[in-house]
């Protein structure tokens, strides 16, 4: 009965612990046998020594670093490979005892998965689709609308407009500001002359005209005076 019962839960172990076992690796004849094993990975590999001579493993590459104590003739030592790869390794003692172990990636446990029904007919549920509406006679189609201006479109059609005009200098704009002072320069050069002002260079222009006239008779020399003048 309980073979029985072994044989019905095998099926129902997980992937990882049905593929994991156990393997031996002697050593003998300063060599190791066998040199190549392939495992997958949960597997665990022992290595017994039957030389009368000590001998250990160590490896060489492989992506976990592993070192065995020192055998003696008839000890064994186990490591359960957990991460695949492939790895090399030798006896310390004995260098030319080379041997090597390729770990298999343990395959993912599959379940499956209940497919799903997409497409029902009308008879086996209860949901249907809908049938395609049909256009009667008597139906008519829709009025079709013109589209209204409204005030944004007038405001999109009137922006293109105003941005091709060409920009207008600001007035804080530095070619604003240097016309503006011309404006003004032109503007006062064109006023009329204040009447006073005229006047007063006549005056000035007039006592200097006399100034020279008086200095001129004054620096001219005199003629000599007749007889009848010096009587006089």
């Amino acid at each position: 009965m309980s073979a029985v019962l072994t044989l019905l839960a095998l099926p129902l172990l997980p992937t990882g612990q049905a593929s994991a076992a156990s393997y031996s690796v002697t050593m003998k004849g300063y060599a190791f046998s066998p040199a190549s094993l392939s495992v997958p990975a949960g597997s665990t590999v022992t290595w017994t020594n039957q030389d009368t001579a000590p001998h250990d493993v160590k490896t060489t590459s492989g992506p976990v670093s592993i070192h065995s104590p020192m055998l003696d003739k008839g000890q064994s030592w186990s490591f359960t490979f957990t991460t695949a790869g492939s790895y090399g390794y030798v006896c310390t003692v004995h260098p030319n005892m080379t041997a090597g172990i390729t770990v298999r990636a343990a395959a993912p446990a599959t379940t499956a998965a209940p497919t799903a029904h997409e497409h029902h007919t009308g008879s086996s549920s209860g949901h249907r689709a809908p049938a395609p509406s049909r256009t009667t006679p008597s139906s008519r189609p829709p009025a079709t609308r013109m589209p209204s201006s409204s005030p944004s479109s007038a405001a999109s059609t009137a922006s293109p407009a105003a941005a091709g005009q060409s920009p207008q200098a600001s007035p804080s704009s530095p070619a604003a500001q240097v016309a503006q002072q011309q404006t003004q320069t032109t503007a006062s050069a064109a006023r009329p002359l204040d009447p006073l002002l005229v006047l007063t260079g006549i005056v000035a222009g007039v006592a200097v005209l006399c100034l020279l006239l008086v200095g001129s008779r004054a620096s001219a020399p005199q003629a000599p005076r007749t007889p009848r003048e010096e009587e006089a």
